[in-house]
Formats: structure tokens, C-alpha cells, sequence
């Protein structure tokens, strides 16, 4: 049973990677059918800038002047990828702030969103928060293809699940597995010891991946690590992989949303692309 995607969006910005995320969207469309929307959002200048009584006019001109000019290197980011054979996008953008709310009322229409890792290297004034990824995941509910800042030569060929029987690692199986239909290996990674005994013909993940054509291969440890993330992130280039899925876990504390350790060492320390689901 085959299963496709049919809407993706992409988060766009004005820096390089936000093209390496469009054109990756664009071949992950391609080959699934699939439509591809770019929307920019971008924190406004003047969001970020600290209040001033003696900000005039000149000031906030000049501010949207920046903002125009991000703006113009997007969009001429974003033709340039159409102009290459194959690349067919959607262009759109935010026009108000907090951003992440507008993005995330859009990715309630998408399967799967494109984002980017948070480089370390980038200033505020990119206008777009540390913690973009995560939020927009959370708020949405959407699974998010996040890419890493240094780029992405190939994605899905082979595939490494995370596994433990919980509803985030669940939902990220769910969400990637037309690319695992598509992918040339796929390799399970469980430290989740023993599933609930069940009398009968039970359910499981691997009789789950089969079912949908799938056939993957097991690496079962037993009693999960400590340090998790860092030992995901070692065994996925063991296996040489392109592409780790895994659930986003986090909890709610003094209303802000924290990041587990686990994810937030994998969303830090990334260097191959990550299918992350809340």
C-alpha cells in the first residue's frame, strides 16, 4: 500500500540554506507528486529592535528598507531555483508578526514542512528566531524535514529510524513513510526493550513497515543511554545515512515549550537531515 505526499511548505528566508531547503523541496515534490509552497517569514526590523524614545521616522524608513531588501534576495533566491529543470514552487509570505504563529496556522494545510537547522553562525538580524524548527513544530502539530545548515547532498536513500513505542516516534514513521517506500535501506534503531505482551496476534513496528512495503533492518539494544542524541547522530553515519527520523519530545514549563535532551542535542548537533514529529 502506497502512501504519498501531496503539500509541502518551505520556510524561506534570506540566507543561503533557504534555497538548499526550496531545492530539496522541489525534489522531494517531484518525486512524490506532490505541490511545493515557499513562504517567507521573517521577523520585521523593527520587531527586533529595542524601543527608543528618539526613533524617528528616518529610522523606520531605513528599517524598511532592510526589510524590503531581504525580502528582494529571497525572492531572487527562490527564481533562481525555478529556473533550474524540474524545480516548480509556490510563492508566499507573512505579512504580520510573530511569524511563527502565521507559519504555523500554514502548516496546518501541508503533510510535511521543510525547515532549517539553527546555524550558530547566523546574527539576529536574519529575522529568524533560535528556535523557529521546534516552535512551529509544536504549535502545528506537523512533522518537519529539518535540514542541516551545512547542507544536504542527498535525502531518503538510506533511512534510519529512532524507535520506542511512543505517540512522537509514532507519528514520525507515519509522516516519512513515503520516503522510507522509496528509500533503498532502512535500518531500525531500538532501545526501547520489550513492547507490552500481548496474547494473539499482536501489532508491532516491524509488521507496520511490512504491511506498507517496507523491509527494514533491526538493531535491538536493550536500556536506553544517556546520552542519546549523540549516539543517534554516531550511528546514523555508521550506517551511512541520509536521512534520521525520530519523534520531538519536549515538555510545557511557566508557559514556554523545552526542548528534551535528546532532541535538542540532535537539532544542535545535526549534520544529516532529521524527519522530527511532536
Amino acid at each position: 500500500m502506497k502512501t504519498t505526499l501531496t503539500q509541502l511548505l518551505v520556510h524561506l528566508d534570506a540566507s543561503p540554506q533557504a534555497a538548499q531547503r526550496l531545492e530539496a523541496a522541489c525534489r522531494i515534490g517531484q518525486a512524490h507528486g506532490a505541490a511545493v509552497t515557499g513562504l517567507y517569514a521573517v521577523t520585521p526590523s523593527f520587531v527586533a529592535l529595542p524601543f527608543a524614545p528618539e526613533v524617528g521616522p528616518g529610522v523606520a524608513a531605513a528599517l524598511r528598507e532592510i526589510d524590503d531588501e531581504l525580502r528582494t534576495r529571497a525572492r531572487a533566491a527562490f527564481d533562481r531555483v525555478l529556473a533550474k529543470p524540474g524545480m516548480q514552487a509556490a510563492w508566499a509570505e507573512v505579512g504580520d508578526d510573530p511569524i511563527m504563529g502565521v507559519f504555523a496556522q500554514q502548516a496546518l494545510y501541508a503533510d510535511l514542512l521543510v525547515l532549517g537547522q539553527h546555524d550558530p553562525a547566523s546574527t539576529p538580524a536574519t529575522g529568524v528566531p533560535v528556535d523557529f524548527a521546534e516552535s512551529v513544530m509544536v504549535a502545528s502539530g506537523k512533522p518537519a524535514l529539518i535540514l542541516p545548515y551545512i547542507g544536504a547532498s542527498s535525502i531518503g536513500d538510506t533511512m534510519v529510524l529512532a524507535w520506542k513505542p511512543t505517540r512522537e516516534a509514532a507519528r514520525a514513521v507515519n509522516a516519512a513513510l513515503p520516503m522510507l517506500q522509496r528509500a533503498r535501506r532502512v535500518h531500525v534503531l531500538s532501545w526501547s526493550g520489550a513492547d507490552e505482551t500481548v496474547s494473539g496476534q499482536r501489532l508491532d513496528l516491524d509488521s507496520y513497515l511490512k504491511l506498507h512495503g517496507v523491509e527494514a533492518t533491526w538493531h535491538r539494544e536493550t536500556g536506553e543511554p544517556e546520552l542519546l542524541g549523540e549516539l543517534l547522530l554516531s550511528r546514523a553515519f555508521d550506517l551511512e545515512a541520509d536521512l534520521l527520523v525520530m519523534g520531538c519530545y519536549g515538555h510545557s514549563r511557566a508557559r514556554e515549550w523545552v526542548l528534551g535532551g535528546t532532541s535538542r542535542t540532535v537539532l544542535r548537533s545535526m549534520t544529516l537531515p532529521v524527519l522530527m514529529a511532536h
